[in-house]
């Protein structure tokens, strides 16, 4: 059951319509209700409370005096709020377990009323906005009062430090951050800071927004939930470019295996729930009927995690590495959702460690913040990288992250936590840095020393017993994040560009008149490059601005002097023209494209074959 507390001057409700058929009847009398100086507990009762409804309500008894001896009140008005849980009992042991509540109150001397059960209400209420005048609990049957993790965590102090891959340390100040002279001298580090931690900047539309449906990559649709997009060719060419990137690093340079799970999970199982609960109820509730629920998975773990601990692991199969290519789901506020920076549903190419103890997870850890620090520099774009770690495991590890600051080459913002309030000891995470100075989150590596015992991963070790594994969480980060962050870095250029492997066209070929068509054909079978070729009855002028305005990497006009001398003048998007021979050119291609993934043109070779998708 959850609880929400409110410590009130008063509470007035009017009953207004029925929102169940197992609403129960009110007499005329009781259609208005008002308390004055009173608690009001507004109350869900979750599915998991149909187990034992006696407990869950002698517990939630208990919790409610405990909270009424604090803020010193003597009248209690109950609530059914069925808004704090999206996984609620069914409405007859919803409405018995409340009415057992009112009882054991009455009983225990208290003054109790209670709005009725299955009714939409029209309520006013005045908090008195002391410190313990707003309240949340958690209740299970198990244990009378269940703290939520705000609760728990609310003594954890934080301060912050700049680390630098010298193994200096300055401390920061968030309020004094946007003057701070050493926080000035890192301005990845700075934008990152300014606009996620001390909040002094404020964003508007990024500008790739606008960019990516021009271009024709990605686009908003209509037909689906806020926060869900379509693909256009050249965007899907560039989704997948990136998604085969990161299964190369997961594959080929950190040997995981690969997994594939469902995307949809029952809502009613405690492993789920405990995990699902740090994501803040920002989750998709699917109801197949009025006894089962399912929560859309918001990244890998469910699965595996389930996978995992049907396994047979021994320290000999230690360190394991697990990949899947996760699409997953979120329920951000709709005011928070801002193109492909903040959306509902994306797609996390995501790595699990499984190690036998924590000297062994660094080891993953260090590896992790490598192959993720390659997958930045095949971007390109400006970035900055911040660790959340508690302070006793700092100091202990300070060293290896030192190590690590120095394989990136740059500083970071370290967060000291006073004690442990997640899964996790410690957390990395890389910030892309967009054209307006505000920051994204990207890649992530978390050393997690709590999830193997709820879902009972367990290895056995050298002595036969069976203990719990360090997990490792690792995300290269979601894929229309990355998009967003390449887009975004591409307009802070003087000419917008894309990386050379991801560019949907990497050579157009203008070819001066009809007559040089075949040329431009016997040009692009010699060029192992996405080619295409602009036969539109254009001018050559026009043919070049429309090629620029797609962010075209090389643009090459064919024509009597190049046929004649077999030297290619190559317009590229940075820099000045230089001729090349065929030859000349297949070597730039080759030296430009690397030994990234390599797709196929995404659209008809010829220009004129191909549909508008945007006019």
């Amino acid at each position: 059951m959850r609880l929400l507390f409110i410590h009130s001057d008063y509470i007035r409700y009017e009953v207004k319509n029925k929102a169940t058929k197992a609403a129960e009847e009110v007499p005329e009398n009781k259609m208005k209700g008002s308390m004055v100086e009173a608690l009001v507990v507004f109350c869900s009762v979750e599915e998991r409370d149909t187990v034992n409804p006696g407990k869950v309500a002698s517990n939630a008894v208990d919790n409610i005096k405990d909270v009424l001896e604090k803020v010193k009140a003597n009248k209690v008005m109950l609530y059914p709020y069925a808004h704090l849980s999206s996984s609620l009992a069914n409405p007859e042991t919803a409405k018995a377990v409340l009415i057992d509540m009112e009882k054991q109150l009455y009983d225990a001397k208290v003054t109790v009323e209670r709005s009725p059960f299955g009714w939409y209400k029209a309520f006013q209420l005045a908090c008195k906005g002391h410190p313990l005048s707003e309240l949340s609990r958690e209740v299970t049957a198990e244990e009378e009062v269940k703290l939520t993790r705000e609760d728990v965590v609310k003594d954890i102090k934080k301060e912050f430090v700049i680390l630098t891959p010298e193994g200096e340390e300055y401390p920061l100040d968030m309020k004094e951050a946007p003057t701070d002279a050493n926080l000035a001298k890192y301005p990845s580090l700075q934008s990152f800071v300014l606009t996620e931690e001390a909040k002094s900047k404020h964003m508007q539309e990024p500008p790739s927004v606008k960019a990516m449906q021009r271009l024709e990559l990605v686009d908003y649709e209509a037909a689906s939930d806020s926060g869900h997009f379509r693909l256009y060719p050249k965007g899907h060419m560039i989704f997948h470019l990136l998604s085969e990137w990161a299964r190369k690093l997961a594959l080929e340079r950190l040997n995981a295996i690969q997994i594939d799970s469902p995307i949809m999970y029952d809502w009613s199982l405690p492993d789920i729930q405990g995990q699902a609960k740090s994501f803040h109820e920002r989750h998709y509730i699917i109801k197949t009927d009025e006894k089962r629920q399912f929560v859309l998975r918001f990244s890998g773990d469910f699965g595996l995690f389930r996978m995992m601990a049907g396994a047979t692991i021994s320290y000999r199969h230690l360190p394991v590495r697990v990949y899947e290519f996760s699409k997953s789901f979120r329920l951000e506020q709709r005011g928070e959702l801002t193109g492909l920076k903040r959306l509902r549903a994306f797609h996390m190419p995501d790595i699990h460690f499984f190690t036998k103890d924590v000297e062994q997870g660094w080891d993953e850890f260090l590896e992790l913040f490598k192959g993720y620090t390659e997958y930045h520099q095949a971007i390109g774009a400006e970035y900055a990288i911040a660790f959340r770690i508690v302070k006793e495991f700092y100091d202990q590890y300070k060293d290896k992250l030192v190590g690590l600051l120095k394989f990136a080459g740059k500083p970071a913002l370290i967060e000291l936590l006073s004690g442990r309030k997640h899964y996790w000891v410690v957390k990395y995470e890389s910030q892309g840095i967009d054209s307006q100075g505000g920051a994204v989150q990207l890649n992530t590596v978390q050393l997690d020393v709590e999830d193997a015992e709820r879902y009972g991963i367990l290895y056995t070790d050298t002595d036969g017993k069976k203990k719990p594994c360090i997990i490792g969480h690792c995300s290269v980060g979601s894929l229309e994040r990355w998009i967003y962050l390449i887009l975004e870095n591409a307009l802070k250029m003087e000419k917008p560009t894309l990386p050379f492997w991801l560019a949907p066209t990497q050579v157009r070929l203008l070819p001066v008149g009809g007559e040089f068509m075949k040329d431009c054909e016997e040009l692009a079978s010699k060029l192992h490059a996405r080619v295409d070729i602009d036969d539109r009855d254009e001018k050559v002028g026009r043919k070049i601005r429309d090629a620029e305005k797609e962010w075209v990497n090389m643009i090459i006009v064919v024509g009597d002097k190049e046929k004649a001398s077999g030297k290619f003048p190559v317009r590229f998007r940075s820099g000045e023209p230089k001729e090349f021979t065929v030859e000349e050119l297949k070597t730039e291609i080759a030296k430009l494209q690397g030994d990234y993934p390599y797709d196929d043109l995404p659209m008809p070779k010829l220009l004129s074959k191909r549909i508008i998708f945007r006019g």
